[in-house]
């Protein structure tokens, strides 16, 4: 545990010194591999957060997504369960400030979305392994989410963020492929 919370504390503050211009840059690279990746182009639905200032930036993604008929799931936190569901947006009008700060759907402007319906789940981290592991938030959201989905799961991060171990206890859920600006990573275990 505290070689995750070191690497946590480590890239948090690596992210937080990227200056913006590189990051503009980077997340440009990261989505455009993203758009001609196959799990991509075939996904009819995905789930996505809404990122924070130092995540890969999502709006355009989510925008790019709406404007190939893709539907988007967003997720709506339950920090007493500490378990989350996703729900539909359309618009970013239906979206408000909530848990931790991060943007959620208004519950009365959205509709559930099943885990079944998602092709593609795209999975938050500060910190990943080639195997596919996470460092996330801490909260384990994901890691509970995500067992029995049949959707590929993959996480988006600059390429320094990706580690070459990171300690995995047996409640963690590791991503099927990583999307970095320097490409896509198929996670071998």
């Amino acid at each position: 545990m505290d070689r995750k919370r070191e690497l946590r504390r480590h890239m948090l503050s690596r992210l937080r010194q990227l200056p913006a211009a590189e990051k503009r840059v980077c997340d440009r690279q990261i989505a455009g591999y993203l758009y001609q990746w196959t799990p991509w182009k075939q996904a009819r639905a995905i789930a996505i957060t809404v990122a924070r200032e130092t995540e890969v930036d999502t709006a355009p993604i989510i925008e790019q997504a709406w404007r190939e008929g893709k539907k988007v799931g967003v997720p709506k936190c339950d920090p007493a369960a500490k378990t989350m569901t996703f729900r539909r947006i359309v618009s970013f009008a239906q979206l408000e400030e909530a848990y931790a700060g991060l943007l959620e759907p208004i519950e009365e402007q959205t509709t559930a979305m099943d885990r079944e319906e998602f092709d593609l789940i795209i999975v938050p981290g500060v910190c990943f392994a080639k195997n596919g592991f996470r460092i996330g938030y801490g909260g384990g959201y994901y890691d509970r989410y995500l067992p029995g989905a049949a959707a590929v799961t993959a996480a988006l991060a600059y390429s320094f963020q990706v580690v070459d171990d990171i300690p995995a206890e047996e409640h963690d859920v590791p991503v099927e492929f990583i999307i970095t600006d320097k490409g896509v990573i198929r996670c071998e275990r």
